[in-house]
């Protein structure tokens, strides 16, 4: 009788010992859940944050092109003191997008809106190599794989000038090819449209000609 009341007794704290065991993952699962969820809150606030930006450029840049008689002007200073200068935008009605084109390529300049990386400025001969991010929602060119081949591509020069662009070619390549920035275009007016594939981080490029 003894020894059988003993075991059970250890049975008894061998429960108390999992039951706490299993409050601690649990408590434990919770705090990395809640984690990873306010990091993602953060993050999605933080991008929205900067794609508000990028609107208010568009604005900006739509009421005073109106009143400028120069080609580009400054309309934002970055914390660095670099300038960059709203050249255009870019409007696709397929996806129903339609952004600001900032003048140069940075990591911070991406995270407000599409910006020039290679070749003229927009509507001048040659290619103009447009790069933004792709974060797999409706934000910037997240929605380029939808685009087709005949597709058409709305650019506005700094003068409000507009230049329609149809798509005649779509692929994809790996980071490190830039043959897509080629100027040979017998002096012909083209757009490239560059994004990431984050499921294999190549790079989708759209090929758009007047």
């Amino acid at each position: 009788m003894n020894q059988i009341l003993f075991t059970n007794d250890n049975n008894l704290k061998n429960d108390k010992k999992n039951v706490k065991n299993y409050k601690l993952i649990l408590l434990f699962s919770l705090i990395i859940i809640i984690f990873l969820l306010s990091y993602y809150i953060y993050s999605y606030v933080i991008s929205n944050k900067k794609e508000n930006i990028s609107f208010a450029l568009l604005n900006n840049f739509n009421i005073k092109r109106l009143y400028s008689d120069e080609n580009e002007y400054t309309v934002v200073t970055l914390n660095n003191d670099q300038d960059f200068f709203v050249i255009g935008s870019i409007e696709i009605p397929s996806i129903r997008i339609n952004y600001p084109i900032l003048s140069d390529t940075n990591d911070e300049l991406l995270k407000i809106a599409p910006c020039r990386f290679y070749g003229p400025y927009p509507n001048k001969e040659g290619n103009l190599c447009i790069a933004a991010h792709n974060y797999d929602d409706n934000r910037f060119f997240s929605n380029l794989f939808k685009l087709k081949i005949g597709d058409k591509i709305n650019i506005y020069d700094s003068t409000s000038s507009l230049t329609i662009y149809y798509i005649y070619d779509k692929f994809e390549i790996t980071k490190n090819d830039t043959t897509c920035t080629s100027q040979d275009t017998n002096g012909k007016k083209e757009i490239t449209l560059v994004t990431c594939n984050n499921f294999n981080n190549n790079r989708l490029i759209i090929k758009a000609k007047e």
